[in-house]
């Protein structure tokens, strides 16, 4: 067995104490630790060779197409209904 592989060192790193304890509930949710998933994480950008870093969700490319729709019909006042102050009117708005 190659002993390099199994040689540890220690990473000293400043985490917001929210974060780390967030990170720590879910993890040990997963039957994990920090360590086993900062090991991963380092292991996988390595074999990688990229780093995913995103603020939300990306939408898919449907998801994309019906917001454009949607908003090419509001630009051009189709398919949107007024306001109302009853629900009456609502509904005769709706039945018409």
């Amino acid at each position: 067995m190659n002993t390099l592989t199994n040689t540890k060192t220690v990473l000293n790193i400043k985490i917001d104490k929210k974060t780390k304890e967030e990170a720590q509930k879910l993890a040990k949710s997963l039957g994990l630790n920090l360590s086993q998933i900062a090991n991963a994480s380092y292991k996988q950008f390595i074999r990688n060779r990229e780093f995913t870093f995103t603020e939300g969700y990306t939408m898919t490319p449907y998801l994309e197409k019906v917001i454009e729709e949607a908003q090419a019909d509001y630009d051009a006042g189709r398919n949107i209904s007024p306001a109302f102050s009853n629900i009456e009117d609502a509904f005769k708005w709706l039945n018409k």
